[in-house]
């Protein structure tokens, strides 16, 4: 499953369609604006909240929660100690781990488990510009998990570099 993401990706308050490869609207980025944390809802093309995105409010690090169904689903942060700043490290509920590296600010990365490959995010085939892709490889691989964790990753890696 291939699924089309425009690069206004994470204007807090803004809102924006993700679409498959035929150009039909499949899940909505919905921003909100005016919270005290970053928060995104990911909805379905029918309106239904898929998944509520958040920014942890008190941690040391930088740390997007994914929630279904006020359900803790995933916790997101950069892996410490790693010599690659692109590096992050997802922790399911179940305790499962998931890694994702590559060049994020490139929108060039690879979400895996156990070495095994989920998806990939990558502008190399598509010709529009400010556009990028979301390949999900895995047949059994939840889209809306990994098209809610790529938006955390790019925004945790906006945010680190505009700290910088």
């Amino acid at each position: 499953m291939r699924f089309l993401v425009y690069d206004r990706l994470l204007g807090i308050g803004d809102d924006y369609w993700i679409e498959d490869d035929s150009g039909n609207k499949v899940f909505l980025v919905d921003g909100k604006a005016m919270r005290l944390r970053d928060t995104w809802e990911l909805k379905d093309a029918q309106g239904r909240v898929l998944i509520d995105i958040h920014q942890k409010m008190f941690a040391l690090r930088d740390t997007m929660v994914i929630e279904r169904d006020g359900e803790p689903l995933a916790r997101l942060k950069r892996k410490r100690l790693s010599l690659l700043r692109n590096h992050y490290r997802v922790t399911l509920a179940d305790g499962t781990e998931l890694d994702v590296s590559g060049k994020i600010l490139d929108r060039e990365f690879a979400i895996e488990y156990d070495g095994e490959l989920l998806a990939i995010a990558s502008r190399r085939w598509l010709t529009l510009r400010d556009t990028y892709g979301v390949d999900v490889v895995r047949d059994d691989a939840d889209p809306a998990l990994l098209i809610a964790l790529t938006v955390c990753v790019i925004h945790l890696a906006e945010k680190e570099r505009e700290d910088d």
